[in-house]
């Protein structure tokens, strides 16, 4: 350490050395020392960098470097994530996973082994030919169950959701599709007949009242009044008998 050690240091240092920068290290802070081409020079942080853990001492905070395989960790001997091409299991970097284990590439952890989960079937369909239930004595018959777990990559994989078997059924004969549809139009037709016809008798019913009323007041109107009939004893004049 350079002997010229100087108290008026930036950087979060306590004491430190234009040689070898931070000799010690503020409250709470972490002394680290990093390499600079041949020599190391002191730094105090927040926090310890990528690859280093913290311990606090009574009279001061280091950051000791973690395994070769680690890439960040807790303590030297419990990592918490490794560099690529190990695996995390209990702390420690593998490059392979134990027994009963699987590599994880996404998280780089050894996990599980996560095998496949089924729903029970269902009850079996009605008995089908082409889509039909009716026209056939032999068809077949369904049943499916869902998945409700995945497996992993060493997971045992989900067998068939899907079974079918022969059924027979009692025949019977299929309503023709065009007969039924033509029924349906005709009775259709036949009611919005009955209802035009309807409607047609009553605009009739109400147009011929409307004309024999407005023939009644035309009738009113160019009619002339009667004249009161005169009275036949007022109308004779008295007859004059004196001559």
């Amino acid at each position: 350490v350079h002997p010229n050690v100087s108290q008026g240091c930036q950087g979060g240092c306590a004491t430190c050395s234009d040689y070898n920068g931070c000799l010690s290290c503020k409250p709470r802070l972490f002394f680290v020392l990093e390499r600079i081409g041949m020599k190391q020079i002191g730094v105090c942080l927040s926090s310890c960098p990528s690859g280093y853990y913290g311990t606090r001492y009574p009279d001061i905070n280091k950051c000791a470097k973690c395994k070769a395989d680690c890439d960040t960790c807790f303590t030297r001997n419990f990592c918490t994530k490794c560099k690529s091409g190990f695996y995390l299991y209990s702390g420690k970097c593998l490059e392979k996973c134990p027994d009963g284990l699987e590599a994880n590439n996404h998280t780089m952890e050894c996990t599980s082994i996560v095998h496949c989960e089924t729903s029970d079937w269902s009850p079996w369909s009605p008995c089908m030919k082409k889509g039909k239930t009716c026209g056939f004595k032999r068809g077949n018959e369904v049943r499916v169950r869902e998945i409700i777990q995945h497996p992993s990559a060493r997971g045992n994989p989900c067998p068939a959701t899907t079974e079918s078997r022969k059924c027979i059924v009692q025949r019977k004969r299929c309503q023709k599709e065009g007969k039924g549809k033509k029924n349906r139009e005709e009775k259709r037709k036949k009611s919005n007949k009955d209802e035009s016809k309807e409607t047609r008798q009553e605009s009739k019913g109400r147009a011929a009242r409307r004309q024999n009323r407005e023939q009644r007041e035309n009738n009113n109107k160019t009619q002339p009044k009667k004249r009161k009939a005169p009275n036949k004893e007022q109308d004779l004049a008295p007859i004059d008998t004196a001559h």
